[in-house]
């Protein structure tokens, strides 16, 4: 069987090559507008090679961005409970992960993230599309009110993150991680299913 010409064949370069295509790909387009046969051709492999390597979009994107976690796994899990409680489950979760051994390229990429446009567009995409979506998906959220939601949630996970991780303030920096849910949890669940007073003329999330 003849190559195509100007294909790479599959071996350990061509999958470093469809990784750094597919951050330059979903950082240009976002996840939702990125496609695998956008990232074969910007690494200029199959997408059946794609496919082989990394199977779904979606399980592309984690590899890209180094996730310790796979939130189609983790964030239902998280989100199953009582929903006055999903907040705290959900600050519990983010702080699990970033606190633990794997969590350590998490915070790196978050670090970078503050100085690079690329890896922030990434980031963003990231803790919108795989994180914060997911979230409000399992709560059952108002569609039209989703997106503020999930967006007013990132300011105090990422928040969170800088003054824990980057910036390091005490006594936020070496705080247990249940005095951490337990202070900042009801903000979350507030911005997830309480009311908003000047964003919602009502604060119902349902």
């Amino acid at each position: 069987m003849v190559r195509r010409s100007g294909r790479r064949p599959g071996n350990q370069d061509t999958k470093q090559s469809i990784l750094e295509s597919a951050r330059k790909v979903f950082a240009e387009r976002g996840f939702d507008k990125a496609s695998i046969r956008a990232i074969a051709g910007e690494a200029q492999v199959d997408p059946a090679l794609v496919h082989h390597y990394f199977g779904t979009k979606e399980k592309l994107f984690l590899a890209s961005m180094n996730s310790p976690i796979d939130p189609a796994e983790v964030i239902p899990k998280a989100m199953a409970g009582p929903p006055e409680e999903a907040g705290e489950r959900l600050v519990r979760l983010v702080l699990g992960v970033w606190d633990s051994p794997a969590g350590a390229a998490a915070v790196a990429l978050f670090r970078s993230a503050l100085s690079n446009e690329w890896t922030a567009r990434l980031m963003r995409e990231f803790v919108v599309t795989q994180v914060l979506r997911r979230a409000v998906a399992e709560l059952g959220i108002d569609e039209a009110q989703a997106a503020t939601r999930a967006a007013l949630v990132a300011t105090q996970i990422a928040g969170l993150a800088v003054v824990r991780y980057v910036l390091r303030v005490e006594p936020v920096a070496s705080a247990p991680t249940e005095q951490l849910v337990a202070a900042i949890g009801p903000n979350v669940q507030r911005y997830l299913t309480g009311d908003l007073p000047g964003v919602f003329e009502t604060g119902d999330g349902h």
